[in-house]
C-alpha cells in the first residue's frame, strides 16, 4: 500500500497528506510519517509547495484529533465495556491523561504516536478541557509535521536515511524532554526546600 500511496503523492500532494494524517489519527494503519517524509522530498525538488504540503498534513492531523476527541465524548459509556488489547490501551491512555494532562496530549502526537488516537478518545470520554486538548494537540502536531516534512526536505534523496534519522531525532527529543522535565522537577523541589528552611 505504501508504494501506491507514494506514487499518488506528486499528483494529490496536500490532499493525500491531509487524508493520511487524518486517518492515522483514527487508529488506521496508514504510513502517514513516510508520506510526510516523501512530501518533504517533493518540496525540495519543487514538485510540491511547502505551505501546501505541511498545511495539508497539519490540517488532516488536527481534524483527526478533533474527531477522535468528539467520538470519545459520545462513547464515554461504551469504553468501560471494551475488552482485550483495546481495553488495555484505553486504560493506559486514561492513566497518562489523568497523570500528565496536556503533556500527555502533546507528546502522544509525535513521540508516543501509537498512543495518540487512544488519548484523543480518552480525553473526550473523561471530559477533558477541549481548549487545553486542542492547544496541546496542535502544538504536538506542529512538531510531528515539522519534523517529518523537514527531514524529508533535507534528506529527500534518501528516504531510508531520513526514516532512520527521524527515529534518532525522536529519541533525542525524548531525552531532551525528559531532561527538561527532570530539571523543572528539581527546580520546584529546590524552591520547596528553600521555603521550609
Amino acid at each position: 500500500m505504501t508504494d501506491q500511496l507514494l506514487a499518488l503523492l506528486p499528483a494529490w500532494g496536500p490532499w493525500l497528506l491531509a487524508t493520511t494524517t487524518f486517518l492515522s489519527c483514527l487508529m488506521l494503519p496508514i504510513p502517514a510519517s513516510m508520506l510526510m517524509l516523501a512530501g518533504g522530498a517533493l518540496v525540495a525538488t519543487g514538485d510540491l509547495a511547502l505551505p501546501a504540503a505541511a498545511g495539508g498534513a497539519l490540517l488532516g492531523a488536527v481534524v483527526g484529533d478533533q474527531v477522535g476527541f468528539l467520538a470519545g465524548r459520545g462513547a464515554g459509556r461504551v469504553l468501560p465495556r471494551l475488552r482485550g488489547r483495546r481495553a488495555r490501551t484505553m486504560a493506559r491512555a486514561r492513566q497518562k491523561l489523568r497523570r500528565n494532562g496536556a503533556a500527555a496530549v502533546f507528546f502522544s502526537r509525535w513521540l508516543f504516536a501509537p498512543l495518540g488516537p487512544s488519548i484523543n478518545v480518552a480525553a473526550g470520554a473523561l471530559r477533558y478541557s477541549h481548549r487545553a486538548f486542542t492547544l496541546a494537540g496542535v502544538a504536538g502536531e506542529l512538531v510531528w509535521v515539522g519534523l517529518y516534512v523537514g527531514l524529508g526536505y533535507v534528506f529527500g534523496a534518501n528516504l531510508e536515511a531520513a526514516t532512520e534519522l527521524a527515529s534518532s531525532a525522536l529519541g533525542l527529543l525524548a531525552a531532551l524532554a525528559a531532561f527538561a522535565v527532570l530539571g523543572l522537577w528539581l527546580l520546584a523541589a529546590a524552591r520547596r526546600r528553600g521555603r521550609t528552611d
